[in-house]
């Protein structure tokens, strides 16, 4: 791994083998990056790299809770993360040489992946205050046109 940028992996330093990898994707990660639903996080991150001479084979497990917005009421609310997934790599060895893989932000699209589109709290648990607005809001009137 880089020295400046711990989750950087250069493959070209690497001997062929399996390489472990543990990653520890947190609040301060999270809060980096720009126009992430995630507001933060804990997310526990073990890679396994095995690198064979002409392509390598990454399986990457998270495990952890992340907080994004409700989109009932706006407040924060944690999300289990629970995944895994593999990532194959088919290349001439040429291109192996001067590959690096950067494990943090491969382990960030697979929590991505695993938020739902929609995300609220369950029944009951939303803001009070919100829930009392959006219940004011509610048109309970039929619909002249239907």
């Amino acid at each position: 791994m880089s020295e400046n940028k711990p989750y950087i992996i250069d493959l070209s330093r690497l001997p062929i083998g399996t390489h472990s990898f543990d990653i520890q994707l947190d609040n301060a990660f999270f809060e980096s990056l720009e126009k992430s639903e995630i507001l933060s996080g804990e997310v526990a991150c073990k890679a396994t790299l095995n690198l064979r001479e002409e392509d390598y084979q990454l399986k990457i497990s998270v495990h952890g809770t992340v907080f994004v917005v409700c989109d009932r009421c706006l407040d924060p609310m944690p999300l289990e993360i629970n995944d895994e997934q593999e990532i194959w790599s088919e290349e001439e060895e040429d291109e192996i040489v001067n590959r690096q893989l950067d494990l943090s932000w491969l382990a960030y699209e697979i929590v991505s992946i695993d938020i739902p589109l929609v995300h609220c709290h369950q029944l009951g648990e939303c803001n009070k205050h919100m829930e009392l607005l959006l219940h004011d809001h509610l048109c309970d009137e039929p619909d002249p046109e239907g």
